[in-house]
């Protein structure tokens, strides 16, 4: 079993990860600036810290296995993920990734398409700028999973595809996950490492 670190533990993906994590008896550190909403379990350790603070987070990922960050591009920058994790010496970083840099068939992103939200696009462009810097990084071990473009709160199936850089989508012409099989996916990367140093992405 691994020691999972999960940065954004509190949010809609962090939760759902740290649920899978504990199901399948991984140790988890779950690190938010507000933990109030984390009741202490069997297996949960509870670390409130705020992300930006570089010393804060490197302590509270000391000792960790795996790093996963589930917190927002365009709140917490990859340098500001990148940098603690390699001082703390963590080997593995896995990332919360989002859709909007995968592509389409016509091959141009999910964000430049015509008709993408704009109320998204700040983080969607984020998101896109830390995928670019972990593919420039020439040390750390880290994987990024981009959901489908409708990231959902529906049960958990356990049955869906990956793919690699192609935005996904169903045979109804929806493309979507839900949290809790995305965080199937992403546990699954932890226990059994099949797309180190790439991006991949999860959907029905």
């Amino acid at each position: 079993m691994s020691k999972i670190a999960i940065i954004g533990a509190t949010g809609r993906a962090g939760s759902q990860l740290l649920e899978e994590a504990l199901r399948r008896g991984h140790t988890v550190t779950a690190i938010a600036r507000n933990t109030a909403a984390l009741a202490a379990r069997p297996g949960l350790t509870v670390k409130q810290a705020d992300a930006l603070d570089a010393n804060a987070l490197q302590q509270a990922i000391s000792g960790s296995d795996v790093v996963i960050s589930a917190a927002h591009f365009s709140t917490l920058p990859a340098a500001a993920v990148i940098g603690p994790v390699k001082q703390a010496g963590v080997p593995r970083l896995l990332v919360v990734g989002g859709a909007g840099s995968l592509l389409l068939p016509g091959g141009g992103r999910v964000i430049d398409s015509e008709g993408f939200p704009a109320q998204y696009k700040a983080e969607a462009s984020a998101g896109a700028v830390f995928l670019e810097t972990l593919r420039q990084e020439k040390a750390l071990d880290w994987t990024f999973l981009s959901p489908s473009a409708e990231f959902v709160e529906t049960e958990r199936t356990g049955a869906f595809r990956l793919g690699q850089d192609d935005l996904l989508v169903s045979s109804e012409g929806r493309s979507w996950i839900s949290f809790a099989d995305f965080a199937i996916a992403l546990i699954d990367e932890v226990d059994t490492p099949k797309h180190s140093r790439q991006r991949f992405t999860v959907g029905y």
